[in-house]
């Protein structure tokens, strides 16, 4: 891993800074950040694997971006913010479709039914490409601990 990838990953002297300048405060921080992530990342891909058509299917994989976003975010990671927070505002705008689609379902035309049905189809696409590129941002990260012996 280049010095540029690595800043990529993490703002070093950022997220030391954050901790106080405790090193080794810093790279327990990071190891609770990967237990995390890998967590989150699990509820992803149950969500995934269920029908996606659901708003709580995206409802959950937003919450789970939402937690890796913010602790990303905390220890100066920020590609996996930055992947983190894309899928997350993706799943969040398809949980919205899917819940105007289920709002007074009688009263919609079939042409409005149709409509949210391709939305959905459309998210469906790309939550799947933000979660491909979380992943990378993921494996970015684990690659970067090693480098560190964390």
């Amino acid at each position: 891993m280049t010095s540029s990838e690595k800043l990529d990953v993490i703002d070093w002297d950022e997220a030391m800074e954050q901790c106080g300048d405790d090193e080794e405060f810093l790279r327990e921080l990071l190891d609770d950040l990967r237990t995390e992530t890998d967590g989150q990342i699990i509820k992803i891909d149950e969500a995934l694997k269920g029908d996606t058509s659901e708003g709580n299917t995206y409802h959950r994989i937003m919450r789970a971006s939402h937690v890796i976003k913010g602790a990303a975010s905390n220890l100066m990671c920020q590609q996996l913010r930055m992947a983190a927070m894309a899928l997350e505002k993706n799943a969040s705008a398809a949980h919205e479709t899917a819940g105007s689609g289920d709002k007074n379902s009688s009263d919609k035309s079939a042409e409005d039914k149709k409509e949210v049905e391709l939305k959905m189809k459309e998210y469906a696409e790309i939550v799947t490409e933000k979660y491909e590129v979380l992943k990378k941002a993921v494996d970015a990260y684990h690659a970067f601990l090693v480098t560190i012996n964390v």
